[in-house]
């Protein structure tokens, strides 16, 4: 049986599949890329805020490859022709560009064990004998408020 330490990405599976899902819902897929990342080559003029936002529909691009490490694809910005070159770690999210349905990667990958972990640290920090919040409190709205 694999360790979490053996086992590869995740990201480009799922960049892959919801680029073909969004495909075939007939909606054109977008990535979002921060190109800050070292590796990425993107026109450097469409850059915005650190971003750069592309559009990877089959008519808009030419030669795609979406590999384990890197996006490859050519695409015409401006009527120039740019070789695009994208680490899968720079991508920040795939999203239909109709419905903005898809997908935000949020920072490094860590494993479900990790995030289970820190729930159950915030969870026995409790105090002995505090309860969960019973019937009376379930019809409150919940409120925000300042933690200095």
């Amino acid at each position: 049986m694999a360790t979490n330490e053996s086992m590869t990405s995740n990201k480009p599976y799922l960049i892959r599949a919801l680029n073909e899902w969004i495909i075939d819902n007939q909606m054109t897929p977008f990535l979002l890329v921060d190109a800050n990342i070292e590796g990425v080559e993107v026109p450097q003029q469409h850059i915005r805020d650190g971003k750069i936002i592309l559009n990877i529909a089959p008519g808009a691009v030419q030669e795609i490859a979406i590999e384990d490490e890197w996006i490859y694809f050519s695409a015409r910005f401006s009527g120039q022709v740019f070789m695009i070159n994208v680490p899968v770690n720079a991508v920040l999210a795939i999203y239909a560009k109709e419905n903005s349905r898809g997908m935000m990667f949020v920072g490094d990958e860590s494993s479900l064990e990790d995030n289970a972990a820190v729930e159950q640290t915030e969870l026995s920090e409790k105090e002995p004998g505090e309860k969960k919040p019973g019937k009376e409190a379930q019809g409150k709205k919940p409120a925000l408020r300042i933690v200095k």
